[in-house]
């Protein structure tokens, strides 16, 4: 006879990941099996997926305050993120512009799809500056500054980390770049805008269930989303682009998404990102409120059972659902696994970290040591855990605390 295994597992990695909402999963299914056309085709099945497509992106446009136009969907947050800094790489080099010519920005925390665009740039000329961040884990708005030049035509900052849940002063970049175009600190003209100066992106994935987003206000002129991060499915992207950003696609073929990414639409995905876009918007100020309680209760006890466990990134600059925190004498992967053991899921760094790399890259920025890199673990509230949660949790690390020391 076969047995049901009845352990509760408790999911407290939703940075990495979350799961799809209920109300998700029950507006994509139709779109599944019964309106299952080619957004391409003329015929009424084609007509009616092309029609989802346009509602979704409506949908998401009306939530962020963009054009219509302005959104194209892609596989991932991390070809959203690839097609806003590649892309507009190669438009200006089209248009005549060397590499060697164009200085870029971002900083040191990026998540690595920025990051590893970033040194592909640099090994094909173009200059690139890595911003340091405070022992917050906060951008150094000074040292920006600084980096800022007259040959600057690109900067990319996330507006909270997916790894410390830092954010980011983006309102105050923005604000930077402006002052100094105003001044006319910048020399080089890019192609469709009509003042000199750098392109702003912002890479918001984590964001969505808990930061304000105005396209027209946030200061940015490109913003990534990512729906596997709002409870939407895997495998959907969105990149917002302002209409005189100039940028090309990343993959040819047949001009879908404007000319801007190629490939027959994942209609199902594309209506559950629109679903969990809507609820996240609507249910944003609730959430942020009941797991920011629940986040601050947490820190302060496991900071109290565990003695040396050090918070990492800011103590209110920061994500209601994130905890980060290190255990200086345990590895993070054996946490990982001692909290596994106990039916709770955690992270030990960013999911799209190889795991071959020592410790958190975020961490060691922060200016700490490795012993602080290599005993980081990420605790990530979602949309249902539970004081309960908090509760096995805080025990959990207790008992480890204990027979570790």
């Amino acid at each position: 006879m076969e047995t049901k295994n009845t352990e509760k597992r408790i999911y407290l990695d939703n940075a990495a990941t979350t799961p799809v909402d209920p109300r998700v999963y029950a507006a994509m299914v139709p779109y599944f099996s019964e309106i299952y056309g080619n957004t391409g085709s003329m015929h009424k099945e084609g007509v009616a997926a092309k029609m989802a497509v346009l509602t979704a992106r409506a949908a998401i446009g009306k939530v962020i305050n963009a054009r219509t136009d302005e959104l194209i969907f892609t596989g991932s947050g991390t070809e959203a993120n690839n097609l806003a800094i590649l892309g507009f790489a190669r438009h200006p080099e089209f248009r005549g512009y060397a590499l060697g010519g164009l200085h870029f920005i971002t900083s040191v925390i990026e998540h690595h799809s920025v990051l590893e665009c970033f040194k592909d740039l640099e090994a094909r000329g173009a200059r690139v500056s890595f911003i340091p961040v405070t022992r917050e884990g906060i951008i150094d708005l000074a040292a920006f500054e600084r980096a800022l030049s007259s040959d600057t035509v690109f900067v990319s900052i996330m507006f909270a980390n997916n790894e410390i849940g830092t954010i980011q002063p983006i309102g105050e970049i923005a604000d930077l770049i402006r002052y100094r175009s105003k001044q006319g600190k910048f020399s080089l003209c890019i192609p469709g805008r009509k003042e000199a100066g750098p392109v702003f992106h912002v890479d918001a994935s984590q964001a969505p269930l808990f930061m304000w987003l105005d396209a027209q206000k946030l200061g940015a002129d490109m913003l990534t989303l990512d729906a596997q991060k709002v409870y939407g499915p895997k495998g959907i992207g969105l990149l917002w682009k302002k209409r005189d950003v100039k940028i090309a696609p990343l993959i040819m073929g047949g001009g879908q998404e404007f000319g801007m990414r190629a490939g027959t639409e994942n209609v199902p995905s594309i209506v559950g990102f629109a679903k969990a876009i809507e609820i996240a918007h609507d249910e944003r100020e609730e959430l942020s409120e009941r797991l920011t309680e629940l986040r601050d209760d947490c820190i302060a006890r496991i900071l109290r059972v565990a003695p040396g466990a050090e918070l990492n990134g800011s103590e209110t600059s920061r994500l209601p659902n994130n905890i980060n925190i290190s255990f200086p004498g345990m590895l993070s992967e054996w946490l990982v696994l001692q909290l596994d053991a106990r039916g709770i899921a955690v992270g030990s760094r960013s999911a799209c970290m190889s795991q071959e790399e020592p410790g958190s890259y975020v961490v060691s920025a922060l200016g700490k040591g490795k012993e602080y890199a290599t005993s980081s673990i990420r605790i990530t509230l979602g949309r249902w855990t539970t004081k309960e949660d908090i509760d096995t949790l805080v025990s959990a690390l207790e008992e480890i605390a204990a027979k570790k020391s």
